[in-house]
């Protein structure tokens, strides 16, 4: 009998105290990379805990009942998350998206709803604040979040059949569940409602069609997501992956599908609607159809470390500089420096690659968010 081993580096800990450049400078809004790519989008991470075991994101072999949790006081406060965002805001970020682990774990988090919804861009407008969740705690919880100001949300939901969802979850959560928080958001207001299916061929591709056909002439906008290597404990190979053009074929041979234009610059998903006015179905395709050249997402993990891509192997300590007491002013400047050098571009070189890029082990989905 041999046992599967799987590797996992810590990557908390395993990150640099940005060092202060000695010019002061004031955000203009206008904040762009080395390629040109403009800072949008803020994904924030509240909690590293998460009550499912996903296969693809945090498997029971790794994320066990042994496995160390970030203690609370290593967690960034309400506070502290609400004066980092207010300064990337300051740099141009029109979005922010709450994430985890399962961020409705984290307690009070209709509180933080309330701090981030009272943000304004530069010239006075409200943010665009949306939240991804497992739906397992939706139901109970969209009416309070929608009180607080949260626009809309994305949920997780990798098969419609009761026992591939629950392979998927691997902790023997029920479908219904989340169809049911899905309803409850829709009826309090939190919309557009996105649907998220992480494709991973021999285990619920088969689910394709079922789930394009149950979503198909509702208010809920499904979008399927290539298999990715993120992290280092999820056992990824490139067999697993099924290409997006894939996914398309098999919906579009009984539901035909035509190609939509982007909403915007930097959309992840690529739009396509049901010929015959049944509404629309995503793809994300991070693995076939690279779109790192107007990526605009920057990520603040649980503990406060920025990462300016999800592939990223390392983050920049910010939580270091506000507990030590730095200035707006200061903190400000280097995440304009930090950005600005920025040239990720993971995805565009997996592809010719990946081996070598595979050795390199990166930070965990679950701790900077998907």
């Amino acid at each position: 009998m041999t046992e599967k081993i799987i590797p996992l580096a810590d990557h908390r800990y395993q990150n640099t105290i940005p060092i202060v450049p000695a010019r002061l400078e004031k955000p203009t809004g206008l904040l762009t990379d080395s390629r040109a790519r403009p800072l949008q989008d803020l994904r924030i991470s509240i909690t590293d805990r998460c009550n499912f075991r996903c296969v693809y994101c945090m498997p029971k072999e790794v994320f066990d009942k042994d496995y160390a949790y970030l203690p609370h006081s290593s967690l960034l406060t309400f506070e502290e998350i609400t004066r980092i965002a207010s300064l990337f805001v300051a740099h141009g970020v029109e979005k922010i998206r709450l994430t985890g682990g399962e961020p409705l774990l984290r307690k009070n988090i209709e509180r933080l709803i309330e701090m981030l919804a009272a943000l304004r861009t530069p010239d006075g407008r409200a943010l665009d604040l949306t939240l991804t969740t497992n739906g397992s705690l939706l139901a109970r919880k969209a009416q309070s979040l929608k009180d607080a100001g949260l626009n809309r949300v994305t949920v997780s939901l990798d098969a419609l059949d009761d026992a591939v969802f629950k392979k998927m979850n691997d902790v023997d959560f029920a479908v219904s569940d989340v169809l049911h928080g899905l309803d409850v958001a829709h009826q309090v207001g939190l919309g557009p409602i996105k649907v998220n299916m992480v494709v991973k061929g021999g285990m619920n591709d088969q689910e394709i069609l079922p789930m394009a056909r149950y979503f198909k002439d509702t208010p809920f906008i499904l979008r399927f997501i290539e298999y990715m290597d993120v992290g280092a404990s999820n056992g990824w190979k490139m067999d697993d992956v099924i290409p997006s053009k894939e996914v398309v074929r098999r919906i579009s041979e009984s539901m035909p599908l035509e190609p939509v234009a982007a909403n915007y610059t930097g959309e992840t998903a690529s739009r396509w609607r049901y010929v015959d006015g049944g509404g629309e179905v995503g793809v994300i395709s991070s693995v076939t159809q690279a779109f790192c050249s107007d990526c605009s997402r920057a990520r603040l993990s649980t503990e406060g470390k920025l990462y300016t891509c999800l592939f990223a192997t390392g983050g920049h300590d910010l939580r270091a500089l506000v507990r030590n007491g730095r200035s707006d002013e200061e903190i400000s400047t280097v995440i304009g420096s930090i950005w600005r050098g920025r040239g990720d571009q993971y995805s565009e070189l997996r592809t010719a690659n990946t081996a070598s890029l595979r050795a390199e082990r990166k930070v965990e989905m679950s701790y900077i968010g998907g």
